[in-house]
């Protein structure tokens, strides 16, 4: 069974239209790398899965849990089972978002802690055990002498390990990135690549927006080519990648690699 089912999902600012009848599924353990040009719907797609922005119409299910149901009639979601349905997903952004004012551990922690204190669940036992696991989540990421540290005092590469610690801690279904590298100077690119390849072998479910081409091939285990809002062309990364069959793609990956060069 799919864990991610994505059905004909369109989205509209004003007269533009951004996605256009998307639709695709995903396994459990399935890494999907999404490539395209700037403005083909790439990052709307990851904000419509995140509930940052809102579908017009279609349908979004993780397992058999409806998340949006945009026929008709269909029930809409109230804003407390919003912010629970938001928890299947974990987002990565090209900016790293941190508090500033907190510690790496305190940023890793802030949003498990007051969940749990909205459930009721907080006590000194939970409080102990939530700290322990995003110590645990920063020592994965290879910062166990970092977790004092503010967000200013860290790298770019530093900062984007712990935004990836940060949405790990809420224990998402499915982990997404969009862009992860592209604020970060080429050095530091390959330690937030390597992260992610080290998640990818643990089989972490993840999706991942990238223009990185031979990173989405060899660590995705599918590949998604987006153009002017449509899924132009989708299939093993490999495939897609190496041997795309959709002449946009091929002229894509082409143009991308020359500027690699």
């Amino acid at each position: 069974m799919a864990i991610l089912t994505v059905e004909n999902l369109q989205k509209h600012f004003g007269e533009t239209k951004v996605l256009h009848d998307i639709s695709f599924t995903m396994e459990e353990g399935e890494v999907v790398s999404i490539i395209g040009s700037s403005g083909s719907g790439k990052t709307t797609l990851l904000r419509c899965l995140n509930f940052l922005e809102t579908p017009d119409s279609g349908r979004i299910a993780v397992r058999e849990d409806v998340l949006f149901d945009g026929r008709e009639g269909a029930r809409q979601l109230t804003e407390k089972e919003l912010r629970e349905k938001r928890l299947y997903f974990g987002l990565v952004f090209q900016a790293f978002h941190l508090f500033p004012q907190y510690t790496a551990l305190e940023n890793v922690t802030l949003t498990p802690l007051l969940f749990a204190k909205e459930r009721h669940e907080l006590n000194a036992e939970k409080k102990e055990l939530i700290i322990k696991e995003g110590g645990a989540l920063l020592d994965m990421m290879g910062l166990s002498d970092r977790k004092g540290n503010y967000p200013h005092e860290l790298s770019g590469g530093q900062c984007q390990r712990v935004a990836i610690a940060r949405a790990l801690a809420m224990k998402p279904d499915i982990l997404c990135f969009d862009e992860p590298t592209s604020a970060l100077d080429p050095e530091l690119t390959g330690e937030v690549l390597r992260v992610i390849r080290e998640l990818a072998q643990k089989k972490t479910t993840m999706i991942i927006v990238t223009h990185e081409m031979a990173f989405a091939r060899d660590v995705a285990d599918t590949c998604i080519f987006m153009d002017k809002g449509v899924i132009a062309e989708m299939g093993p990364a490999q495939e897609v990648i190496n041997h795309p069959k959709e002449e946009r793609t091929r002229q894509f990956v082409s143009r991308i690699d020359s500027e690699r060069q």
